[in-house]
């Protein structure tokens, strides 16, 4: 028996109202069916195409990516875009031969399809490395370079950045930079969470307006929600103005757990030099040499808000920095505002 695409109804192959599309014939149990087809499915067939055409990704590729890790939303969206796709047992499962045209995997909200999902809006974007002498910050130095010739310039009353402390090792510090060595102080990433908002509210009370803030996605959100939020703080100070410098992060991890890391591995916190993480890899530098170990080995470790952030490349920024997308020893640089 066949059945109409539309309506679902079970027709007669020699009575059926029919439409060729594409190679391939249709068919419906009114003219109202088929008008509907005429309007509307032949486009869902061209984008499948137009889809299919670009890459082919299977259903195996959703599977893998979305299903299997229970980041699933059931929302159904790849199971209405495919008849070859059901829900089975509160689940999407492939009942029937998967073409690999990619439709599914496109449409689910879970996946990242475009370049602007990954990284967000931007204006410009840049390979940059520092040309400041004595700079050693993380990957091209770029951070730390602009910092400190706004400062320098006179275009910046302060930034708010974290430094490690002094009594406790690599133990964020957070607080409010003037100069351009203070600035150079604060160099290199810290991969625990900084408390940045407090330095920020302080130097605002205390007359500064011009302002950076460094900081990973989710310290740049705080910052931005109280900026557009009718309810944010920082509408009660109108002519302070914040520029957003939004750190490229994928983890961050609790402050003792690295330190228990570190110590099982025969280390020791005050003789490490630098911290990256870099592919999947944890790296630490030291006097001697640099020794990596496979991020997996720290998920004990990992902060629980970082397994929900989908935010890698801190989006609500002026402007955002990373080590990713460009080679060792440069920055990727993303302006993101007008002002960025």
């Amino acid at each position: 028996m066949i059945t109409d695409p539309i309506c679902k109804a079970h027709v007669n192959e020699d009575t059926a109202y029919v439409t060729d599309y594409g190679g391939k014939k249709y068919y419906f149990c009114s003219p109202e069916c088929k008008n509907k087809f005429d309007q509307l499915e032949k486009s869902v067939i061209r984008l499948k195409r137009n889809i299919g055409e670009k890459e082919r990704i299977s259903f195996g590729k959703l599977k893998k990516e979305i299903i299997n890790l229970g980041i699933c939303t059931l929302c159904g969206a790849c199971v209405s875009s495919c008849e070859s796709i059901a829900f089975v047992n509160s689940q999407p499962k492939l009942i029937d031969k998967c073409t690999a045209c990619g439709v599914c995997y496109n449409q689910c909200p879970r996946t990242v399809t475009r370049e602007e999902d990954l990284v967000g809006k931007l204006r410009f974007g840049y390979a940059a490395r520092s040309a400041m002498p004595g700079s050693k910050g993380q990957d091209g130095g770029v951070v730390t370079s602009l910092l400190a010739y706004g400062l320098e310039e006179g275009l910046l009353d302060c930034a708010i950045v974290t430094r490690k402390s002094e009594d406790d090792p690599w133990r964020p510090e957070p607080f409010i930079a003037t100069t351009a060595d203070e600035v150079l102080e604060s160099a290199g990433s810290i991969y625990s969470h900084s408390m940045t908002m407090e330095p920020l509210m302080s130097a605002i009370k205390q007359g500064m307006r011009s302002i950076a803030f460094v900081g990973p996605s989710c310290n740049i959100d705080a910052v931005h929600k109280m900026q557009t939020s009718p309810y944010g703080f920082l509408h009660l100070f109108l002519r302070a103005k914040v520029l957003k410098f939004g750190l490229f992060c994928m983890d961050g991890f609790e402050h003792e757990g690295i330190r228990e890391f570190v110590q099982a591995k025969g280390m020791d916190l005050n003789d490490i030099e630098s911290m990256k993480i870099r592919k999947g890899v944890f790296e630490f530098g030291m006097s001697d040499g640099l020794k990596s170990y496979d991020l997996s080995e720290l998920d004990r470790y990992r902060s629980t808000s970082c397994k929900f952030c989908t935010d890698m490349a801190a989006e609500n920024s002026d402007i955002s920095f990373g080590g990713v997308g460009t080679p060792q020893g440069w920055s990727t640089v993303l302006a993101r505002s007008s002002i960025g």
